[in-house]
Protein backbone atom coordinates (compact mmCIF):
# COMPACT_ATOMS: atom_id res chain seq x y z
CA UNK A 1 0.00 0.00 0.00
CA UNK A 2 1.16 3.47 -0.76
CA UNK A 3 2.18 5.74 1.41
CA UNK A 4 0.77 9.42 1.55
CA UNK A 5 3.18 12.05 1.13
CA UNK A 6 3.99 14.52 3.85
CA UNK A 7 1.20 17.13 4.92
CA UNK A 8 1.96 20.85 3.40
CA UNK A 9 1.80 21.72 6.80
CA UNK A 10 5.09 19.76 8.04
CA UNK A 11 7.51 22.04 8.45
CA UNK A 12 11.21 20.85 5.62
CA UNK A 13 14.25 21.48 6.79
CA UNK A 14 16.96 22.39 4.56
CA UNK A 15 20.74 22.36 5.72
CA UNK A 16 23.38 23.19 3.57
CA UNK A 17 22.15 26.51 1.16
CA UNK A 18 24.73 26.16 -1.92
CA UNK A 19 23.11 25.85 -4.90
CA UNK A 20 21.33 22.28 -4.11
CA UNK A 21 19.97 23.07 -0.99
CA UNK A 22 18.44 26.06 -2.20
CA UNK A 23 17.42 24.93 -4.92
CA UNK A 24 15.47 22.26 -2.81
CA UNK A 25 14.47 25.08 -0.54
CA UNK A 26 13.04 26.52 -3.60
CA UNK A 27 10.92 23.41 -4.26
CA UNK A 28 9.66 22.69 -0.97
CA UNK A 29 8.40 25.98 -0.56
CA UNK A 30 6.48 26.57 -3.71
CA UNK A 31 4.91 22.88 -2.61
CA UNK A 32 3.19 24.96 0.25
CA UNK A 33 5.88 23.69 2.90
CA UNK A 34 7.36 26.29 5.48
CA UNK A 35 11.13 25.77 5.17
CA UNK A 36 13.92 26.13 7.63
CA UNK A 37 17.23 27.11 6.15
CA UNK A 38 20.59 26.55 8.05
CA UNK A 39 24.09 27.30 7.01
CA UNK A 40 27.11 26.99 8.70
CA UNK A 41 28.46 30.24 6.98
CA UNK A 42 27.30 33.31 8.55
CA UNK A 43 24.96 34.55 6.71
CA UNK A 44 24.72 32.52 4.01
CA UNK A 45 21.12 31.51 4.70
CA UNK A 46 19.41 34.69 4.84
CA UNK A 47 20.80 34.92 1.41
CA UNK A 48 19.60 31.81 0.11
CA UNK A 49 16.20 33.23 1.20
CA UNK A 50 16.70 36.13 -0.90
CA UNK A 51 18.22 34.50 -3.57
CA UNK A 52 15.19 31.98 -4.06
CA UNK A 53 12.51 34.57 -3.28
CA UNK A 54 13.99 36.47 -6.49
CA UNK A 55 13.14 33.40 -8.29
CA UNK A 56 9.72 33.28 -7.11
CA UNK A 57 9.78 36.99 -8.08
CA UNK A 58 11.27 36.01 -11.46
CA UNK A 59 8.86 32.88 -12.03
CA UNK A 60 5.56 35.55 -11.41
CA UNK A 61 7.04 38.01 -14.41
CA UNK A 62 7.34 35.32 -16.08
CA UNK A 63 3.93 34.34 -16.02
CA UNK A 64 4.36 30.83 -14.65
CA UNK A 65 2.91 31.31 -11.07
CA UNK A 66 0.76 34.50 -9.96
CA UNK A 67 2.06 37.07 -8.17
CA UNK A 68 -0.05 36.24 -4.95
CA UNK A 69 1.65 32.25 -5.03
CA UNK A 70 5.44 33.97 -5.59
CA UNK A 71 4.90 36.21 -2.43
CA UNK A 72 3.59 33.36 0.02
CA UNK A 73 6.52 30.47 -1.37
CA UNK A 74 8.89 33.38 -0.68
CA UNK A 75 6.88 34.08 2.88
CA UNK A 76 7.31 30.21 3.79
CA UNK A 77 11.39 30.38 3.71
CA UNK A 78 12.98 31.43 7.10
CA UNK A 79 16.60 31.40 7.73
CA UNK A 80 17.51 29.81 10.92
CA UNK A 81 20.84 30.26 12.85
CA UNK A 82 21.22 26.91 14.75
CA UNK A 83 20.19 23.48 14.58
CA UNK A 84 17.83 23.99 17.61
CA UNK A 85 15.54 25.81 15.68
CA UNK A 86 14.89 23.12 13.31
CA UNK A 87 13.26 20.69 16.16
CA UNK A 88 9.83 21.37 14.50
CA UNK A 89 10.93 20.05 11.64
CA UNK A 90 8.95 16.87 9.54
CA UNK A 91 11.88 16.62 7.71
CA UNK A 92 15.53 17.82 7.77
CA UNK A 93 16.99 17.41 3.86
CA UNK A 94 20.84 17.78 3.98
CA UNK A 95 22.60 19.14 1.26
CA UNK A 96 26.17 19.81 2.89
CA UNK A 97 29.59 18.66 1.35
CA UNK A 98 30.15 15.56 0.12
CA UNK A 99 32.35 14.19 3.57
CA UNK A 100 30.81 10.73 5.34
CA UNK A 101 31.86 12.06 8.77
CA UNK A 102 30.12 15.70 8.22
CA UNK A 103 26.74 13.75 6.97
CA UNK A 104 26.95 11.23 10.31
CA UNK A 105 27.76 14.12 12.38
CA UNK A 106 24.68 16.52 11.06
CA UNK A 107 22.28 13.29 11.40
CA UNK A 108 23.86 12.20 14.97
CA UNK A 109 23.77 16.26 16.33
CA UNK A 110 19.83 16.67 15.01
CA UNK A 111 18.26 12.58 16.69
CA UNK A 112 18.85 14.30 19.77
CA UNK A 113 16.80 17.79 19.04
CA UNK A 114 13.95 16.44 16.18
CA UNK A 115 10.91 14.51 17.03
CA UNK A 116 11.01 10.60 16.66
CA UNK A 117 9.20 10.73 13.78
CA UNK A 118 11.53 13.33 11.51
CA UNK A 119 12.35 11.94 8.29
CA UNK A 120 16.28 12.62 7.68
CA UNK A 121 16.92 12.93 3.46
CA UNK A 122 20.35 12.88 2.77
CA UNK A 123 20.83 14.43 -1.17
CA UNK A 124 23.95 13.17 -1.70
CA UNK A 125 25.11 11.84 -4.67
CA UNK A 126 27.76 9.83 -4.28
CA UNK A 127 28.48 8.31 -0.32
CA UNK A 128 26.61 5.17 0.70
CA UNK A 129 22.81 5.91 2.31
CA UNK A 130 24.02 2.65 4.58
CA UNK A 131 26.79 4.41 5.95
CA UNK A 132 25.78 7.43 6.82
CA UNK A 133 22.90 5.92 8.58
CA UNK A 134 25.40 3.85 10.59
CA UNK A 135 26.15 6.39 12.79
CA UNK A 136 22.66 6.92 13.85
CA UNK A 137 20.01 5.47 16.88
CA UNK A 138 17.61 5.07 14.14
CA UNK A 139 19.06 4.47 10.66
CA UNK A 140 15.69 3.12 9.43
CA UNK A 141 14.54 7.10 9.37
CA UNK A 142 17.21 8.02 6.89
CA UNK A 143 16.88 7.78 2.82
CA UNK A 144 18.56 9.20 0.19
CA UNK A 145 16.38 12.11 -1.64
CA UNK A 146 18.66 12.95 -4.36
CA UNK A 147 17.79 15.64 -6.53
CA UNK A 148 19.34 16.95 -9.83
CA UNK A 149 21.05 20.41 -10.59
CA UNK A 150 19.41 22.94 -10.64
CA UNK A 151 16.56 21.11 -9.01
CA UNK A 152 13.91 23.29 -9.18
CA UNK A 153 13.85 22.65 -13.29
CA UNK A 154 15.24 18.87 -13.44
CA UNK A 155 12.35 16.52 -12.96
CA UNK A 156 13.98 13.44 -11.41
CA UNK A 157 14.68 12.60 -7.93
CA UNK A 158 15.94 9.08 -6.65
CA UNK A 159 14.58 7.48 -3.32
CA UNK A 160 17.84 5.91 -1.81
CA UNK A 161 16.87 3.22 -0.08
CA UNK A 162 19.85 1.97 2.79
CA UNK A 163 19.93 -1.52 4.42
CA UNK A 164 18.52 -0.11 7.53
CA UNK A 165 15.50 2.32 5.67
CA UNK A 166 12.24 1.67 6.73
CA UNK A 167 10.11 0.75 3.57
CA UNK A 168 7.41 3.76 4.97
CA UNK A 169 10.03 6.37 5.08
CA UNK A 170 11.01 5.21 1.44
CA UNK A 171 7.44 5.33 0.61
CA UNK A 172 6.57 8.96 2.35
CA UNK A 173 9.39 10.71 0.67
CA UNK A 174 8.72 8.80 -2.95
CA UNK A 175 5.15 10.47 -2.50
CA UNK A 176 5.94 13.30 -1.57
CA UNK A 177 8.60 14.00 -4.18
CA UNK A 178 5.94 13.24 -6.56
CA UNK A 179 3.55 15.46 -4.57
CA UNK A 180 6.14 17.82 -5.18
CA UNK A 181 5.96 18.24 -8.60
CA UNK A 182 8.87 15.82 -9.89
CA UNK A 183 9.30 12.01 -10.89
CA UNK A 184 10.55 9.91 -7.94
CA UNK A 185 12.04 6.51 -8.54
CA UNK A 186 13.11 4.37 -6.20
CA UNK A 187 16.67 2.83 -5.67
CA UNK A 188 19.02 0.84 -3.59
CA UNK A 189 22.38 2.07 -2.16
CA UNK A 190 25.11 1.01 -4.25
CA UNK A 191 27.55 3.18 -5.63
CA UNK A 192 26.39 6.49 -8.48
CA UNK A 193 22.63 4.61 -7.37
CA UNK A 194 21.00 4.70 -11.17
CA UNK A 195 22.11 8.04 -12.61
CA UNK A 196 25.27 8.52 -12.33
CA UNK A 197 25.79 4.35 -12.65
CA UNK A 198 24.26 3.91 -15.57
CA UNK A 199 25.59 6.77 -17.39
CA UNK A 200 29.44 6.21 -17.15
CA UNK A 201 29.93 4.52 -20.14
CA UNK A 202 28.67 7.87 -22.15
CA UNK A 203 31.58 9.01 -20.61
CA UNK A 204 33.60 6.03 -20.96
CA UNK A 205 33.01 4.76 -24.57
CA UNK A 206 33.57 8.09 -26.20
CA UNK A 207 37.17 8.81 -24.20
CA UNK A 208 38.12 5.36 -25.37
CA UNK A 209 37.66 5.92 -29.05
CA UNK A 210 39.28 9.02 -29.04
CA UNK A 211 42.19 7.29 -27.17
CA UNK A 212 42.14 5.44 -30.23
CA UNK A 213 42.37 7.95 -32.68
CA UNK A 214 39.00 6.98 -34.37
CA UNK A 215 37.97 10.46 -34.99
CA UNK A 216 38.18 13.66 -32.93
CA UNK A 217 36.30 15.32 -29.86
CA UNK A 218 34.21 17.61 -32.02
CA UNK A 219 33.48 14.54 -34.66
CA UNK A 220 32.48 12.37 -31.58
CA UNK A 221 29.94 15.28 -30.17
CA UNK A 222 28.33 15.94 -33.17
CA UNK A 223 27.70 12.06 -34.13
CA UNK A 224 25.87 11.61 -30.59
CA UNK A 225 24.35 14.44 -31.01
CA UNK A 226 22.79 14.15 -34.84
CA UNK A 227 22.76 10.52 -35.06
CA UNK A 228 21.89 9.94 -31.33
CA UNK A 229 19.72 12.09 -30.00
CA UNK A 230 21.46 13.16 -27.00
CA UNK A 231 21.32 16.79 -26.42
CA UNK A 232 25.02 17.17 -26.03
CA UNK A 233 27.95 15.27 -26.90
CA UNK A 234 29.84 13.48 -24.24
CA UNK A 235 33.08 15.99 -24.47
CA UNK A 236 31.38 19.09 -24.76
CA UNK A 237 29.35 17.73 -21.33
CA UNK A 238 32.05 16.99 -19.41
CA UNK A 239 33.52 20.34 -19.95
CA UNK A 240 30.30 21.77 -18.64
CA UNK A 241 30.34 19.29 -15.52
CA UNK A 242 34.22 19.65 -14.77
CA UNK A 243 36.76 17.63 -15.31
CA UNK A 244 37.26 17.56 -11.50
CA UNK A 245 33.90 16.89 -10.14
CA UNK A 246 33.03 14.05 -13.36
CA UNK A 247 36.82 12.36 -13.62
CA UNK A 248 36.11 12.56 -9.43
CA UNK A 249 32.74 10.23 -9.79
CA UNK A 250 34.10 8.46 -12.00
CA UNK A 251 36.86 7.33 -9.68
CA UNK A 252 34.37 7.11 -7.00
CA UNK A 253 32.33 4.67 -8.63
CA UNK A 254 35.35 2.02 -9.96
CA UNK A 255 36.46 2.56 -6.52
CA UNK A 256 33.64 1.52 -5.00
CA UNK A 257 33.43 -1.57 -7.56
CA UNK A 258 36.49 -2.50 -6.43
CA UNK A 259 38.06 -1.49 -10.01
CA UNK A 260 35.64 -3.06 -12.00
CA UNK A 261 37.00 -2.06 -15.44
CA UNK A 262 33.33 -1.74 -16.89
CA UNK A 263 33.95 2.13 -15.00
CA UNK A 264 37.92 2.18 -15.91
CA UNK A 265 38.78 5.97 -15.82
CA UNK A 266 40.62 7.60 -18.87
CA UNK A 267 44.03 8.77 -18.73
CA UNK A 268 43.07 11.59 -21.32
CA UNK A 269 41.08 12.81 -18.81
CA UNK A 270 43.21 12.45 -15.51
CA UNK A 271 45.68 14.42 -18.23
CA UNK A 272 42.77 17.24 -17.77
CA UNK A 273 42.56 17.36 -14.37
CA UNK A 274 46.37 17.20 -13.50
CA UNK A 275 46.75 20.17 -16.01
CA UNK A 276 44.22 21.80 -14.20
CA UNK A 277 41.94 21.61 -17.59
CA UNK A 278 38.47 21.49 -16.06
CA UNK A 279 36.69 22.72 -18.97
CA UNK A 280 34.23 25.35 -19.43
CA UNK A 281 34.91 26.92 -15.75
CA UNK A 282 38.42 27.17 -16.24
CA UNK A 283 38.40 28.27 -19.44
CA UNK A 284 40.02 25.23 -21.38
CA UNK A 285 39.09 21.34 -21.12
CA UNK A 286 38.42 19.40 -24.38
CA UNK A 287 37.98 22.44 -26.05
CA UNK A 288 39.43 25.95 -25.63
CA UNK A 289 37.11 28.22 -24.35
CA UNK A 290 38.77 31.32 -23.71
CA UNK A 291 38.17 34.73 -25.92
CA UNK A 292 39.44 33.71 -29.42
CA UNK A 293 39.75 30.76 -29.36
CA UNK A 294 38.24 29.02 -32.62
CA UNK A 295 35.89 26.21 -31.95
CA UNK A 296 36.55 23.23 -33.58
CA UNK A 297 34.20 21.65 -36.31
CA UNK A 298 33.38 18.05 -36.48
CA UNK A 299 35.03 16.28 -39.29
CA UNK A 300 32.76 15.47 -42.20
CA UNK A 301 32.90 13.75 -45.65
CA UNK A 302 33.41 16.06 -48.96
CA UNK A 303 30.67 15.75 -51.16
CA UNK A 304 30.61 13.03 -53.57
CA UNK A 305 28.13 11.86 -56.35
CA UNK A 306 26.74 8.45 -55.73
CA UNK A 307 27.77 6.03 -58.41
CA UNK A 308 26.56 2.66 -59.31
CA UNK A 309 23.23 0.86 -59.09
CA UNK A 310 22.19 0.96 -55.80
CA UNK A 311 19.63 -1.37 -54.35
CA UNK A 312 18.31 -1.84 -50.92
CA UNK A 313 17.89 -4.57 -48.96
CA UNK A 314 14.98 -5.90 -46.73
CA UNK A 315 12.22 -4.26 -44.64
CA UNK A 316 13.95 -3.53 -41.67
CA UNK A 317 13.74 -0.14 -39.80
CA UNK A 318 17.18 1.38 -41.08
CA UNK A 319 16.41 0.29 -44.60
CA UNK A 320 12.58 1.74 -44.62
CA UNK A 321 14.13 5.37 -43.53
CA UNK A 322 16.57 5.03 -46.65
CA UNK A 323 14.41 4.68 -49.23
CA UNK A 324 12.31 7.08 -47.91
CA UNK A 325 15.16 9.24 -47.81
CA UNK A 326 16.46 8.73 -51.62
CA UNK A 327 12.83 8.66 -52.55
CA UNK A 328 13.15 12.59 -51.61
CA UNK A 329 16.58 12.55 -53.12
CA UNK A 330 15.62 11.41 -56.63
CA UNK A 331 17.89 8.90 -57.01
CA UNK A 332 16.53 5.61 -58.78
CA UNK A 333 16.65 2.34 -56.79
CA UNK A 334 15.95 -0.68 -56.38
CA UNK A 335 14.73 -3.31 -53.54
CA UNK A 336 15.58 -6.81 -52.76
CA UNK A 337 15.05 -9.21 -50.15
CA UNK A 338 17.07 -9.28 -47.26
CA UNK A 339 20.45 -10.65 -47.96
CA UNK A 340 23.39 -11.16 -45.16
CA UNK A 341 21.91 -8.38 -43.55
CA UNK A 342 22.70 -5.91 -45.74
CA UNK A 343 21.02 -2.17 -45.66
CA UNK A 344 21.83 -1.34 -49.33
CA UNK A 345 24.31 -1.79 -51.67
CA UNK A 346 26.00 1.08 -54.66
CA UNK A 347 28.42 -0.18 -56.90
CA UNK A 348 30.98 -2.51 -55.13
CA UNK A 349 29.74 -1.10 -51.52
CA UNK A 350 27.69 -3.23 -49.33
CA UNK A 351 26.57 -1.59 -46.56
CA UNK A 352 25.91 -3.14 -42.98
CA UNK A 353 24.49 -1.64 -39.75
CA UNK A 354 27.62 -2.50 -36.88
CA UNK A 355 26.91 -5.44 -35.32
CA UNK A 356 29.61 -4.51 -32.94
CA UNK A 357 33.25 -6.09 -34.74
CA UNK A 358 35.22 -4.08 -36.75
CA UNK A 359 34.18 -3.67 -40.85
CA UNK A 360 37.86 -5.01 -41.26
CA UNK A 361 37.20 -8.26 -39.40
CA UNK A 362 33.74 -8.59 -40.71
CA UNK A 363 34.98 -8.37 -44.07
CA UNK A 364 37.54 -11.31 -43.50
CA UNK A 365 35.15 -13.27 -41.66
CA UNK A 366 32.40 -12.88 -44.50
CA UNK A 367 33.75 -12.84 -47.52
CA UNK A 368 32.88 -9.82 -48.33
CA UNK A 369 35.97 -7.04 -48.60
CA UNK A 370 34.07 -3.90 -49.59
CA UNK A 371 32.11 -4.04 -46.50
CA UNK A 372 31.27 -0.43 -45.49
CA UNK A 373 29.46 -0.41 -41.60
CA UNK A 374 27.19 2.65 -40.28
CA UNK A 375 26.61 3.57 -37.12
CA UNK A 376 23.01 2.94 -34.81
CA UNK A 377 21.08 6.20 -34.88
CA UNK A 378 17.97 6.86 -32.92
CA UNK A 379 16.12 7.96 -35.60
CA UNK A 380 17.49 6.91 -39.40
CA UNK A 381 14.33 9.17 -40.63
CA UNK A 382 15.53 12.25 -38.62
CA UNK A 383 19.08 11.87 -38.21
CA UNK A 384 21.12 14.59 -40.47
CA UNK A 385 24.84 12.60 -39.98
CA UNK A 386 26.16 9.00 -39.38
CA UNK A 387 29.35 8.08 -38.90
CA UNK A 388 31.10 5.10 -40.95
CA UNK A 389 33.96 3.20 -41.29
CA UNK A 390 35.04 0.66 -43.97
CA UNK A 391 37.33 -2.38 -43.84
CA UNK A 392 40.91 -2.29 -44.90
CA UNK A 393 40.02 -4.93 -47.71
CA UNK A 394 37.50 -2.21 -49.11
CA UNK A 395 38.58 -0.71 -52.29
CA UNK A 396 38.87 3.00 -52.01
CA UNK A 397 35.94 3.41 -54.85
CA UNK A 398 33.33 1.74 -53.10
CA UNK A 399 33.95 3.82 -50.02
CA UNK A 400 33.16 7.03 -52.00
CA UNK A 401 30.11 5.09 -53.35
CA UNK A 402 28.71 4.52 -50.34
CA UNK A 403 29.95 8.06 -48.79
CA UNK A 404 28.07 9.47 -51.77
CA UNK A 405 24.81 7.00 -51.75
CA UNK A 406 24.56 8.32 -47.86
CA UNK A 407 24.97 12.05 -48.58
CA UNK A 408 22.29 11.95 -51.48
CA UNK A 409 20.00 10.56 -48.83
CA UNK A 410 20.77 13.58 -46.48
CA UNK A 411 23.39 12.40 -44.17
CA UNK A 412 26.48 14.79 -43.25
CA UNK A 413 29.02 11.30 -42.84
CA UNK A 414 31.76 11.19 -40.29
CA UNK A 415 34.60 8.30 -41.57
CA UNK A 416 35.77 7.07 -38.40
CA UNK A 417 38.68 5.13 -38.19
CA UNK A 418 37.69 1.36 -38.09
CA UNK A 419 37.20 0.86 -34.40
CA UNK A 420 34.52 -2.08 -33.24
CA UNK A 421 31.21 -1.40 -32.75
CA UNK A 422 31.48 2.27 -33.96
CA UNK A 423 30.76 5.26 -31.64
CA UNK A 424 26.61 5.39 -30.76
CA UNK A 425 25.60 1.86 -31.32
CA UNK A 426 28.63 0.87 -28.81
CA UNK A 427 27.76 3.51 -26.67
CA UNK A 428 23.99 2.23 -26.60
CA UNK A 429 24.69 -1.17 -26.10
CA UNK A 430 27.02 -0.37 -22.83
CA UNK A 431 24.09 1.98 -21.08
CA UNK A 432 21.82 -0.85 -21.87
CA UNK A 433 23.97 -3.44 -20.46
CA UNK A 434 24.88 -0.97 -17.19
CA UNK A 435 21.18 -0.81 -16.96
CA UNK A 436 20.49 -4.04 -17.09
CA UNK A 437 22.81 -5.12 -14.63
CA UNK A 438 21.23 -2.58 -12.28
CA UNK A 439 17.97 -3.85 -12.39
CA UNK A 440 19.51 -7.59 -12.41
CA UNK A 441 20.98 -6.56 -9.27
CA UNK A 442 17.78 -4.89 -7.48
CA UNK A 443 18.99 -1.18 -7.65
CA UNK A 444 15.55 -0.33 -9.47
CA UNK A 445 13.22 -1.53 -11.78
CA UNK A 446 13.22 -1.30 -15.69
CA UNK A 447 10.82 1.41 -15.58
CA UNK A 448 12.83 2.96 -12.71
CA UNK A 449 16.30 2.58 -14.78
CA UNK A 450 14.60 4.43 -18.34
CA UNK A 451 12.92 6.92 -16.24
CA UNK A 452 15.91 7.65 -14.52
CA UNK A 453 18.25 8.54 -17.66
CA UNK A 454 15.75 10.17 -19.64
CA UNK A 455 14.68 12.57 -16.52
CA UNK A 456 18.35 12.99 -14.47
CA UNK A 457 20.48 13.07 -17.74
CA UNK A 458 18.28 13.99 -20.43
CA UNK A 459 19.06 10.99 -22.62
CA UNK A 460 16.42 10.79 -25.93
CA UNK A 461 15.50 7.57 -24.88
CA UNK A 462 15.45 5.05 -21.63
CA UNK A 463 18.35 2.83 -22.35
CA UNK A 464 16.55 -0.22 -21.88
CA UNK A 465 13.10 0.75 -24.21
CA UNK A 466 16.31 1.79 -26.81
CA UNK A 467 17.63 -1.91 -26.47
CA UNK A 468 14.26 -3.17 -27.15
CA UNK A 469 14.13 -0.75 -30.12
CA UNK A 470 17.31 -2.15 -31.40
CA UNK A 471 16.75 -5.93 -30.48
CA UNK A 472 17.83 -7.57 -27.58
CA UNK A 473 19.21 -9.86 -29.55
CA UNK A 474 21.58 -7.16 -31.39
CA UNK A 475 22.67 -5.52 -28.44
CA UNK A 476 23.92 -8.82 -26.84
CA UNK A 477 25.78 -9.37 -30.31
CA UNK A 478 27.48 -6.42 -29.98
CA UNK A 479 28.59 -6.56 -26.95
CA UNK A 480 29.83 -10.42 -27.33
CA UNK A 481 31.62 -9.11 -30.63
CA UNK A 482 33.24 -6.16 -28.35
CA UNK A 483 34.50 -8.64 -25.83
CA UNK A 484 35.49 -10.72 -28.35
CA UNK A 485 37.54 -7.85 -30.19
CA UNK A 486 39.36 -6.28 -27.06
CA UNK A 487 39.41 -9.26 -24.91
CA UNK A 488 38.34 -7.41 -21.86
CA UNK A 489 35.63 -7.97 -18.73
CA UNK A 490 34.35 -4.65 -19.31
CA UNK A 491 31.77 -5.58 -21.82
CA UNK A 492 30.71 -8.93 -20.19
CA UNK A 493 26.95 -9.05 -20.87
CA UNK A 494 24.50 -8.50 -18.14
CA UNK A 495 21.91 -11.92 -17.22
CA UNK A 496 19.34 -9.94 -17.61
CA UNK A 497 20.33 -8.90 -21.12
CA UNK A 498 20.91 -12.99 -21.80
CA UNK A 499 18.24 -14.04 -20.26
CA UNK A 500 15.72 -11.89 -22.39
CA UNK A 501 17.25 -13.20 -25.29
CA UNK A 502 16.97 -16.88 -24.48
CA UNK A 503 13.63 -15.91 -23.48
CA UNK A 504 12.67 -14.12 -26.77
CA UNK A 505 11.57 -11.51 -25.27
CA UNK A 506 11.83 -7.88 -24.95
CA UNK A 507 13.82 -5.92 -21.86
CA UNK A 508 10.18 -4.39 -20.74
CA UNK A 509 7.74 -7.32 -21.68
Amino acid sequence: MSQSPLSQQAVVAVVGTGAMGAGIAQVAAQAGHVVKLLDNRSGAAAKAVDGIRAQFAKLAEKGKISAEAAQAAGDRLVAVEQLADLADAALVVEAIVENLEAKQKLYADLEGIVSADCIFGTNTSSISVTAIGAALQRPERLAGLHFFNPAPLMALVEIVSGLATDKVVAETLFATANAWGKTAVHAKSTPGFIVNRVARPYYAEALRIAQEGAADYATIDACCREAGGFRMGPFELMDMIGHDVNFAVTNSVWRAFYNDQRFLPSLIQQELVDAGFYGRKSGRGFYDYREGAVKPVPQTEAPQTPAGKITVFGECAVAEALVERLQHSGLSFGRAPDADGRIAEIGLAKLYVTDGRSATQRAAETGVANTVLIDLALDYSKATRLAVAAAEQCEPAAVVSAVGLLQAAGFAVSRFLDVPGLLVMRTVAMLANEAADAVNQGVCTEKGADQAMRLGVNYPQGPLAWADQVGVAAIRDVLANLGASYGEDRYRISPLIQRAVFAGRNIHD
